[in-house]
């Protein structure tokens, strides 16, 4: 499924995101940027360990503490067929879902966005952030994404796509309704 927002098109997919020949792809990764599970780990995996190393530089710069929660920093991809990988850190919901959660959900993907445009890049692909093992409520989280990303191209013309790769029927389905309910 596509749609146009303004010289964009955000368009749906099911797949494998660590397989998408884009200029980035963004990581759902943990505050530590040391790798995990899920999308993590896979980007991790597949990558290779420059990711690992250019992670454990931005940790000792720019955020011993490690990343917040909304927030995004960019890494080259390694061995994988994007130019580049945003890493950005969503909310952990565990079932529960409330304005903060939200803000910083929005903020994972708008601030992956504006990184993307700082760096000039023009095809950016998310997978569903904190959906998985941080359990935001599919719905809600689905709304938010799709919130964040059409707010970002309807201000900004510096992307050709932004694409979500989605790991499930399910989930696809998800943004799809999600997404034909937007005026």
């Amino acid at each position: 499924m596509e749609k146009k927002i303004n010289n964009a098109v955000l368009s749906l997919k099911i797949g494998d995101i660590t397989e998408e020949k884009v200029d980035a792809i963004v990581n759902a990764a943990n505050p530590t940027l040391m790798g995990g599970g899920g999308v993590d780990g896979a980007i991790h995996s597949k990558g290779g360990p420059q990711i690992l190393e250019e992670c454990k530089k931005i940790r000792q710069t720019l955020y011993p503490e490690g990343l917040p929660f909304g927030e995004a920093v960019i890494t080259t991809a390694g061995k994988l067929p994007a130019k580049y990988v945003i890493h950005t850190v969503g909310p952990i919901c565990s079932g529960k879902w409330d304005n903060e959660k939200e803000k910083l959900l929005y903020n994972a993907y708008y601030n992956s966005l504006k990184l993307a445009k700082e760096k000039g890049l023009k095809t950016v692909a998310f997978p569903f952030i904190s959906a998985g093992a941080y359990g935001c409520p599919k719905d809600k989280a689905s709304q938010t994404a799709i919130k964040a990303v059409i707010d970002f191209l309807k201000k900004e013309n510096s992307l050709e796509e932004v694409r979500f790769v989605l790991f499930s029927e399910n989930d696809y389905k998800i943004f799809e309704e999600n997404l034909k309910n937007i005026k």
